[in-house]
């Protein structure tokens, strides 16, 4: 996700304190792995263990770093980081020295490595799909940091799916809110049919942040193309530019690169959603925004979406980076508690008037004769516990992560639609049979 931000020391604290957090609250839970494989019943192969390669070394990929660092040392899963690569060297060496890791200046040449098993994908976005591809094709499973592609890269969205599925490889998308037990509890409920008919839904992000100085910083304001920083390789399917030191180290401000909310922000709040109801393709998609705060910036920081289904259910997607109230308690801060409404009722999260805690909800509509209901949270979402989830399924041979990359191609799609309908002011259309988007 952002291999281009700067790993400062507050960066790395603030990493090392939300990952201490999510770790200590899933060995509470009992939910991070306690035990050897061997325990359980698993078995490895001839290496004896998974080799972690990294492809981006930013401060996003820190927290994967952490994660998976813990899960061998605290969660006893055979995992070893090998290999890191970065396009900034000084990035890199950082990297490799922390994590004892082998170095590679191509990408490609860590997907040869053979002690590379699982490849960690946490560059800017019009990267993710070429490298998720290249390595399923090396026999690697993959982790990558949303969103799966750039807005303008449909084709490959559908590509990877189709890899994926090809070679049964481990895909899992970096959208960690598929591990919040409030939505596999709601999935459950849809599914026994407690809501009814679904027909409508909403989510959505709000916070503050420009992707300017305070949240991109810039390693170094004279850093060149060169030995150090390979500018050609950063832009890749891109339109060539010259290069700028912004555009190398806040590239989420540009639409080269990137797309705002739409893409950056709501794959996390949608993917469970749509995962939830079980919906597929949406049938047509409409959305609204702009540059509302931040005028140094390309991409908007404000985007609504309306995304219509064939199985006649709309999903609202809302949001700001103006301002960070989301209006309905907060769990987690900053992402819009979903709202999943059928003829029977809706489902929700709220506090429990009673216990004070968190709960998923039922509030029966208007003539149901169904009562309210409340639904104790286990877990909620953990980055941690989302690597265990795919490092387990690895180890199983499992292919049905939380996050696949079929539910990533469902999502990608109607967030892809959005961008495109904004940008042309139209409605944008999904030809379900040929699988097309139609602007």
């Amino acid at each position: 996700m952002n291999p281009a931000a700067k790993t400062s020391a507050s960066t790395q604290t603030l990493s090392r304190r939300q990952f201490i957090r999510s770790t200590a609250q899933a060995a509470a839970a009992g939910t991070v792995v306690g035990g050897p494989l061997a325990a359980r019943g698993q078995v490895l192969g001839a290496n004896q263990r998974l080799g972690v390669g990294f492809i981006g070394a930013g401060s996003r990929a820190g927290a994967h770093f952490q994660c998976v660092h813990w899960l061998k040392t605290q969660g006893n899963l055979p995992v070893e980081i090998v290999a890191v690569h970065d396009l900034y060297r000084p990035r890199m060496k950082r990297a490799a020295d922390n994590w004892k890791a082998k170095t590679y200046g191509d990408w490609r040449d860590l997907l040869a490595d053979p002690a590379v098993d699982v490849v960690c994908i946490a560059t800017p976005d019009h990267h993710h799909c070429p490298q998720a591809i290249a390595a399923v094709r090396a026999g690697k499973h993959v982790y990558c940091e949303k969103p799966v592609s750039h807005w303008r890269q449909f084709h490959l969205v559908k590509q990877l799916a189709e890899e994926v599925r090809k070679s049964g490889r481990v895909f899992q998308l970096g959208v960690q809110y598929v591990s919040d037990l409030a939505y596999h509890q709601m999935k459950k409920l849809v599914a026994e049919g407690l809501i009814g008919q679904p027909i409508h839904a909403e989510c959505g992000v709000f916070r503050v942040g420009d992707w300017g100085e305070r949240g991109m910083p810039v390693d170094d304001p004279n850093a060149k193309p060169g030995p150090d920083l390979d500018w050609d390789a950063f832009l890749g399917d891109a339109p060539k530019r010259p290069f700028e030191v912004s555009r190398f180290f806040r590239w989420r401000m540009y639409e080269d690169y990137a797309g705002g909310p739409v893409t950056d922000l709501y794959p996390h709040c949608l993917s469970p959603v749509v995962w939830a109801l079980g919906l597929d393709f949406p049938s047509l998609v409409v959305a609204t925004g702009g540059k509302f705060r931040y005028a140094e910036r390309e991409v908007p920081d404000t985007f609504n979406v309306l995304i219509d289904y064939p199985e006649k259910v709309t999903i609202a997607v809302l949001g700001t980076q103006g301002n960070d109230y989301e209006g309905t308690g907060g769990r987690p801060p900053q992402i819009r508690i979903p709202i999943l409404r059928g003829w029977e009722g809706a489902l929700t999260v709220r506090k429990s008037a009673t216990t004070n805690q968190f709960v998923v909800a039922f509030i029966p509509a208007e003539g149901s004769k169904k009562e309210p209901r409340e639904f104790p949270i286990e877990r909620g979402e953990n980055v941690t516990v989302l690597w265990q989830n795919f490092i387990e399924c690895c180890l199983k041979g499992q292919p049905q992560t939380w996050s696949t990359a079929e539910l990533a191609y469902r999502v990608q799609t109607p967030l892809i639609m959005g961008m495109l309908a904004y940008r042309d002011g139209k409605t944008a259309k999904f030809d379900a049979a040929k699988q097309e988007i139609m602007v």
